[in-house]
């Protein structure tokens, strides 16, 4: 008797403008993954209020949660793959253990993702064509600040894989987690 494979809850964390999500939808091909990057739970409020206003907050936790419940509710078999920006922080720490607690409660295997590239080639990507329409931080500055302030959360999971794709594209470097994720 064959036993299916567990499915996957793969959270992909990263610096704005690394290649999360070129990078996971490139992942969620190889895995036959769903997708659900930050910008799918952030924009709504993005697009409606100002950012840190209670308006703006509300809407956003709301999205996430319901976003989450559906996927606890999901067929067990399917797989999910997110995105984030996470740091050391308590706040973000919540966050990621939110996934941790999804996994655990579909019996899915719980895999982290950290990316990181140099500062320059992150200044390189963060400004290319296209973020500002989706939404995404675009402002040097503000990511030269969360860098300086913080690092990239690497919180509890049942296997931790971290890749600098400084020098990788998106399809190669997709193909090195999917080969890490197989073997672990």
């Amino acid at each position: 008797m064959t036993t299916a494979p567990a499915s996957l809850i793969v959270h992909i964390n990263g610096w704005p403008g690394t290649g999360k999500l070129t990078i996971a939808r490139h992942l969620a091909e190889h895995l036959g993954a769903r997708l659900a990057d930050n910008h799918t739970l952030i924009n709504p409020a993005e697009a409606l209020f100002a950012r840190g206003t209670p308006l703006y907050r509300s809407l956003r936790a709301t999205v996430r949660t319901a976003v989450l419940d559906h996927v606890h509710r999901a067929d067990a078999a399917q797989s999910f793959l997110f995105t984030d920006a996470l740091s050391d922080d308590e706040f973000d720490s919540r966050s990621f253990d939110d996934y941790a607690t999804l996994a655990a409660d579909r019996s899915a295997r719980f895999v982290a993702v950290v990316l990181d590239c140099s500062m320059e080639e992150n200044l390189k990507r963060l400004t290319r064509a296209g973020r500002s329409k989706a939404h995404k931080l675009t402002d040097p500055q503000v990511l030269m600040d969360l860098r300086s302030r913080h690092v990239l959360l690497k919180g509890k999971c049942d296997q931790l894989i971290e890749l600098d794709v400084t020098s990788l594209g998106a399809d190669e470097a997709a193909s090195e987690i999917a080969a890490r994720i197989s073997q672990g």
